[in-house]
């Protein structure tokens, strides 16, 4: 059994599309999506209508709470708040009511087993859509924060846009990264990719190439709020 881990398209459907057809040559079983589908990309309305095509489990991220409810005062540096609810307003503008409706529906994390392998997946931790753990977070840290469920053998989240695998007491958690806006310094978009067999398991980082300049193009000719940064983000694959 073949499971990819996708995340944090952020309205990229370019490498969404690349992302999709790389799971079909891989010959993948079964997508989940672990949230942020549209905010702060030129196509939302694309992206999302791509993800509710493959008809599979999704779930909730900060970026799909914002497009809801907006971003507040204390999530995001001050300096920043008002472009970023520029650039929800400019994604709204691009959804339907029915789309809205989606997004705030959805759940908030998945559990389930594949011979006899327990997978545990959210988007930043188990009880909090907008906590950050990043890399380097010392072992006790990401088992306090991340792997509270006993019952996993692996655990996996995004948020953070920068990709790993650790190992702890014969664990695993593993952050998937970003398909539209990787913050790693390599320009390829990032999802995780689990393997079951026999109650044996393997987990890895896949990276696709997407047409980079299409993007850029697209966040220009819609007139995008914020486009330049956005634009130097996809270029540089860093914040």
């Amino acid at each position: 059994m073949k499971i990819a881990f996708i995340s944090d398209i952020h309205g990229n459907a370019v490498a969404l599309e690349a992302v999709i057809e790389d799971v079909k040559q891989k010959n993948i079983d079964k997508v989940c999506v672990l949230g942020d589908i549209c905010f702060r990309g030129p196509e939302p309305k694309r992206s999302l209508d791509l993800i509710r095509s493959l008809q599979t489990d999704v779930i909730k991220g900060n970026a799909d709470e914002w497009v809801v409810r907006g971003v507040q005062k204390g999530e995001v540096p001050d300096k920043v708040l008002s472009m970023m609810n520029k650039e929800r307003d400019w994604t709204v503008s691009q959804l339907e009511k029915t789309d809205l409706d989606y997004l705030k529906g959805l759940p908030k994390e998945l559990h389930f087993e594949i011979d006899g392998v327990g997978i545990h997946a959210f988007h930043a931790t188990p009880n909090n859509l907008f906590d950050v753990v990043l890399p380097n977070t010392d072992d006790s840290g990401i088992m306090e924060r991340l792997m509270s469920n006993a019952n996993a053998q692996i655990y996996i989240y995004a948020h953070i846009h920068k990709p790993y695998i650790r190992f702890i007491n014969g664990q695993v958690v593993m952050n998937i990264g970003s398909v539209g806006l990787p913050f790693d310094g390599l320009t390829k978009s990032s999802y995780g990719l689990v393997q079951i067999n026999d109650g044996g398991f393997s987990v890895s980082i896949e990276r696709v190439d997407f047409t980079i300049q299409k993007v850029i193009d697209q966040y220009q000719e819609g007139n995008y709020p914020n486009a330049n940064m956005m634009i130097n983000v996809v270029k540089e694959a860093r914040l």
